[in-house]
């Protein structure tokens, strides 16, 4: 009989593994497939963005998926603690931009081999290829797990730690739903966060846009009363499809969300280009440009002003010849350019799959799960970290410091339950 079976070799899984076996009792972690952190492996396009060395309360509002609850967790090791944590094994990290950490190397590999060879050096039996049917429960605890091949493995507690439904091929599937329902949990309803936005639009549909990225914009979602519901600043890229890139990404459980309340097929994006200029400065700095400029072709001119094929759209959508010059500019339709500057609509229809989703959005309900200890307040020794928790936050680095800081104390809580059941 082991003292703590972890199932799952992501994030929230290692850093269990790890901080369990600290704890000085015999740990065996499990995994589907054929090697560990795999989702770990790709994250941060492959460099590995272990954490955000954000304050911690700006941290929590960059997990807008009830990231108040990760208090007690991130009290108990925070993103300065993660940070400590792989420099101590060697891992020399570095910020980049809004407080990204990443290993100095580059590469998502040498923070996966470190968390990997910590676990082995532990003590810690890993059974990789290894799929499991169920989670056993007897007398009101967790009390081991049988194998896809039938065999039982006794266990004095149980983390499940198999992520969310997103990115599959990392062997994110959903696996832990149905064993968390077992033993009496809610799942509350999965949809796809940090995740691509798709629209109908029929620029989008004949791909004019396709391709151009835009820096430094700002994204509104507005609700079907025209009320602003979220605004995030940042770099988009219009798609065959829509919109993706970062500030597309962190809007689209806004989407989600507005789509599922609202009577409208569609939901209003807007996008803003020059967020540092008001619409009237827009128009007298595009103005100006042009008068300095007369005898040249707008188009020309304003090449400098914003990004070439997107001034070319915008201007036809206008219906202003990129051809004009100074003298002949129409006053309506400049002031009509000046305000699609400022507020770009797109009428947003959805967002590609749970599965293309970067982050699962729902998950075990937060309300069945000690946050003191991650320990399932409805069976007694089984515990839950990382995404198949109802958790979600931006891309940046919060989600992996969601899995990390809720891993870590899963780990270290099921190690100090396991030694208090042998205390005389």
């Amino acid at each position: 009989m082991y003292d703590v079976i972890i199932i799952g070799g992501g994030p929230s899984g290692l850093m269990a593994a790890a901080a369990a076996s600290a704890g000085g009792v015999e740990v065996l972690l499990v995994d589907k497939g054929t090697k560990l952190g795999r989702k770990l492996g790709i994250s941060g396009g492959g460099r590995c963005n272990v954490t955000n060395a954000k304050d911690l309360d700006e941290l929590i509002r960059f997990i807008p998926g009830n990231g108040r609850f990760l208090f007690s967790s991130l009290h108990k090791f925070s993103n300065r603690d993660i940070i400590a944590f792989f420099e101590e094994m060697g891992i020399a990290l570095k910020e980049e931009d809004n407080g990204r950490m990443f290993p100095v190397s580059d590469k998502a590999k040498t923070v996966v081999d470190a968390l990997v060879n910590k676990i082995r050096e532990q003590g810690v039996e890993i059974r990789t290829n290894t799929s499991v049917s169920e989670v056993l429960y007897q007398g009101g605890a967790a009390h081991g797990i049988r194998l896809g091949g039938g065999e039982i493995i006794e266990g004095r507690a149980v983390i499940i730690a198999t992520g969310g439904k997103s990115v599959p091929h990392t062997g994110s599937t959903g696996d832990g739903y149905p064993w968390a329902e077992v033993a009496g949990h809610t799942i509350t309803e999965l949809y796809p966060t940090e995740v691509p936005l798709t629209s109908s639009e029929p620029w989008i549909r004949s791909k004019v846009l396709q391709g151009i990225s835009l820096r430094d914009v700002t994204l509104t979602v507005w609700s079907e009363k025209g009320k602003k519901l979220v605004a995030h600043d940042g770099d988009m890229i219009f798609t065959h499809f829509g919109l993706s890139g970062p500030a597309a990404l962190r809007c689209s459980q806004f989407v989600v969300k507005e789509l599922k309340k609202s009577n409208s097929p569609t939901v209003k994006l807007t996008i803003d280009l020059m967020p540092g200029l008001s619409e009237s400065e827009v128009y007298e700095e595009s103005m100006r440009l042009v008068k300095n400029e007369p005898r040249k072709a707008v188009k020309n001119v304003l090449r400098s002003f914003m990004q070439e094929r997107m001034l070319e759209f915008l201007l036809t959508e206008c219906g202003i010849s990129g051809d004009t010059t100074y003298d002949h500019i129409p006053k309506g339709p400049w002031a009509e350019l000046a305000g699609r500057i400022k507020s770009f609509p797109v009428a947003i229809n959805g967002t590609l799959s749970l599965e293309e989703a970067f982050v699962t959005g729902g998950g075990v309900q937060l309300k069945e799960i000690d946050p003191k200890t991650m320990e399932s307040k409805l069976m007694e020794r089984l515990y839950f970290c990382g995404e198949v928790l109802d958790i979600h936050g931006y891309t940046g680095g919060y989600n992996i410091t969601a899995a990390f800081t809720t891993g870590h104390n899963a780990g270290s809580s099921a190690a100090e339950a396991v030694l208090a059941l042998q205390l005389p």
